[in-house]
């Protein structure tokens, strides 16, 4: 599976997998169908409404229903972070590979090559594209400086991967509390973690530094934890413990 290590403008190092061809084309398809939808069920309330005059509806049809299927990307990934409803549901965004905010030149970028990549080649070019490319871009991601990746990384390795523990008899944990966190918590302490072990820099420590005082405000320590690996550690190694 691909993947992209970037910094962000913080010089905190993210790892993001790149997303399929498949997840893309089950997004895009996703949206078709909710823009089918929604546009469909515009137009026959309004053809109630007008008493279905072909006048009326060709009207609404170039004032309102056009607008909405041509744009309707580009809004959404412009209002919602990279995200349409599609993407939403796969759990994949666009984001910059320079690690830095998307713009609107960015989502216009790749919503006006849209017409090269999806709809004049019929898709040809945009999945010739995505499936050689070393980042999986199309063309209007390629000038835009962007790519599509997933939210949920399975680059994430699993909780019963990160470490092995033989059995509770053989490990007493040290903050028990931590049972009541959710999984994603766990993983994402392991991800700053390992990004400040790699990347020993001051941002990746401020980060840590911050996590260890976090976690231990919602542990209700009386005091801070004054080395943070071992903190982190632990809570990792009391959370497996205490939930498998």
């Amino acid at each position: 599976m691909k993947s992209i290590d970037l910094k962000t403008t913080q010089n905190v190092s993210i790892t993001y997998e790149v997303a399929s061809l498949r997840e893309r084309f089950f997004a895009f398809l996703l949206d078709w169908i909710f823009k089918s939808i929604g546009t469909g069920l515009l137009t026959l309330l309004f053809g109630i409404l007008v008493d279905f005059d072909p006048q009326m509806i060709r009207m609404f049809a170039f004032v309102i229903v056009f607008p909405i299927i041509t744009f309707y990307t580009l809004f959404f990934e412009m209002r919602f972070n990279g995200q349409t409803p599609g993407k939403m549901l796969v759990k994949i965004k666009v984001i910059k590979l320079n690690g830095k905010q998307p713009t609107f030149y960015d989502y216009l970028l790749r919503w006006s090559f849209r017409i090269v990549d999806l709809y004049v080649t019929g898709t040809l070019v945009g999945c010739f594209m995505i499936s050689s490319t070393k980042y999986s871009q199309r063309l209007g991601d390629m000038l835009s400086n962007s790519s599509v990746v997933r939210i949920n990384n399975s680059l994430s390795i699993s909780l019963r991967d990160i470490l092995r523990i033989d059995s509770k008899k053989s490990y007493v944990p040290v903050y028990p509390q931590i049972k009541n966190f959710r999984e994603d918590d766990i993983i994402l302490i392991k991800q700053v973690l390992d990004r400040f072990l790699k990347y020993k820099n001051d941002a990746h420590h401020d980060v840590m530094v911050d996590l260890t005082r976090i976690m231990a405000e919602k542990l209700e320590l009386n005091s801070v934890p004054s080395d943070n690996v071992a903190f982190l550690r632990t809570l990792i190694k009391d959370y497996i413990v205490l939930t498998r």
